[in-house]
């Protein structure tokens, strides 16, 4: 029984990844373009050897919560966190911009 290789990239193919993640086109949008998927391309680029890995998520302790977040606001405005205790409704990426916003203020 002969096994049959299937060729998931042809070499021009490889040349033209290899380019456009060399000039930081992103995985995804190389996927989208050839019509291949995200897991497809990384794998392709690992092979080749030219892939960087992203880097690790924060750990537990590194993460700033919501309540950190509002913490921070708190203390830059000079009011008791609990003034302030209705913006944990808020989304945490606008508590960060709120928080960036009164740091340069």
């Amino acid at each position: 029984m002969t096994s049959k290789t299937v060729v998931q990239y042809t070499p021009e193919q490889t040349s033209t990844l290899i380019a456009e993640y060399a000039a930081g086109v992103s995985v995804e949008a190389i996927a989208v373009a050839m019509g291949k998927s995200v897991r497809s391309v990384i794998a392709k680029l690992s092979r080749e050897g030219v892939y960087i890995a992203k880097g690790k998520a924060a750990t537990a302790s590194e993460r700033v919560t919501k309540a950190q977040l509002i913490d921070q606001i708190a203390a830059h405005l000079g009011v008791p966190a609990e003034k302030l205790e209705s913006l944990e409704k808020a989304t945490k990426e606008a508590l960060a911009l709120v928080a960036a916003a009164t740091m340069v203020a």
